[in-house]
């Protein structure tokens, strides 16, 4: 539990987006994402990119839980209806587990619980433990080149 903690406060970019992870457990995790202007785009509904963010996390949370370095080497959603404020949601359930490889279901939810999108995502599973790459410092960014 611990290392899930860890590794969850290390994603920069959901917390940059503003996501929490809610739950978490083998297999599984459910985030929340509370919705604010800068998550809609030129029509005024949610951003696609915004609704594969918050799938991505709780689809990246539930494919490491293992406690099994989990890489993403496919992804896709369908998006249902839009999305325009408000809160959601979304819950990462395991469909398949190998040695090697994983799969994924993510609903995306709003907080009436009208599905929103569906996302299926694919995992590779490395013989890195997800304990020791914590271990190492975070990586930073490089500055672009000109």
């Amino acid at each position: 539990m611990e290392t899930m903690n860890r590794f969850i406060e290390r994603d920069r970019f959901a917390k940059h987006l503003g996501i929490e992870i809610l739950e978490h457990g083998p297999g599984y995790a459910k985030a929340r994402l509370e919705l604010n202007r800068n998550h809609l785009n030129s029509v005024g509904t949610v951003h696609g990119g915004v609704l594969f963010s918050l799938a991505d996390a709780a689809f990246s949370v539930a494919s490491n839980s293992h406690g099994v370095v989990a890489v993403a080497i496919q992804a896709s959603i369908s998006y249902l209806r839009a999305a325009g404020g408000g809160v959601l949601y979304a819950v990462a359930r395991e469909a398949a587990l190998s040695p090697k490889l994983a799969a994924y279901s993510i609903d995306v939810q709003d907080g009436s619980g009208s599905l929103i999108a569906l996302f299926q995502g694919t995992v590779y599973r490395k013989t890195a433990k997800v304990e020791e790459v914590l271990a190492e410092p975070p990586a930073q960014a490089r500055p672009a080149e000109d």
